[in-house]
């Protein structure tokens, strides 16, 4: 992912300094230290823990959320729970634990593109989008999509139209951001089931939108 420079339209919320002063957040921390133990004594083939870890960043752990997002677009009325209190709704479908605790879900709309980040380490949502992905830990996306949000998501493929507004929302140790994406036309007909298997993880950052319903 190549990156340049833009200022923000908007930052987001600042960071708390000494909760990241020393040490990745707990959750985070313990995966590191497990991965790092069962290569170093033999007990897992490095290429093998890869695939367990991709499984989970982009297709076991985003489930939950794709969940949250596909009932909102179907449910108004849970919809305005989820907006106006984010882990009250997300845990009304048993969505809860570590990383999760303080949810404010941002809703896309036709005015304003929503992107998450963590500008100090990666604090990030693991009850709904599962393990964070490599890129949205490392100190370019960090640093770069606070400066210059519209040419970051340009480089993930997603041009957003210069009269739209771009968000950009700093995750804390307090706070975790999910992102709800607009509904994709011609998606009229389809069940929350359907309608879930649209939601990228990435959608649900900021950094890409729902697939296309064909």
């Amino acid at each position: 992912m190549k990156m340049n420079k833009e200022n923000p339209n908007k930052k987001g919320n600042v960071h708390d300094h000494n909760h990241h002063s020393l040490l990745p957040s707990d959750p985070e921390l313990r995966v590191k230290t497990i991965e790092s133990l069962l290569v170093s004594k033999g007990l897992i083939d490095p290429d093998a823990l890869e695939k367990i870890i991709d499984l989970y960043e982009n297709k076991i752990g985003p489930q939950n959320g794709a969940k949250v997002i596909a009932k909102a677009w179907t449910d108004n009325d849970y919809k305005k729970r989820l907006l106006s209190n984010a882990t009250s709704a997300i845990a009304e479908l048993g969505f809860t634990g570590r990383q999760g605790e303080n949810m404010l879900v941002v809703e896309n709309t036709d005015e304003v593109h929503n992107v998450i980040v963590c500008t100090l380490c990666s604090c990030y949502p693991w009850s709904v989008l599962g393990i964070p992905p490599s890129w949205y830990k490392s100190d370019e996306y960090r640093a770069r999509t606070v400066r210059e949000p519209r040419k970051v998501l340009n480089e993930f493929g997603l041009k957003i139209d210069r009269n739209k507004k771009i968000k950009v929302w700093d995750s804390t140790s307090e706070l975790r951001y999910l992102v709800l994406p607009e509904r994709p036309n011609n998606t009229e007909k389809l069940d929350e089931k359907e309608l879930s298997e649209l939601v990228t993880r990435n959608s649900m950052i900021g950094t890409g939108l729902p697939k296309d319903f064909k």
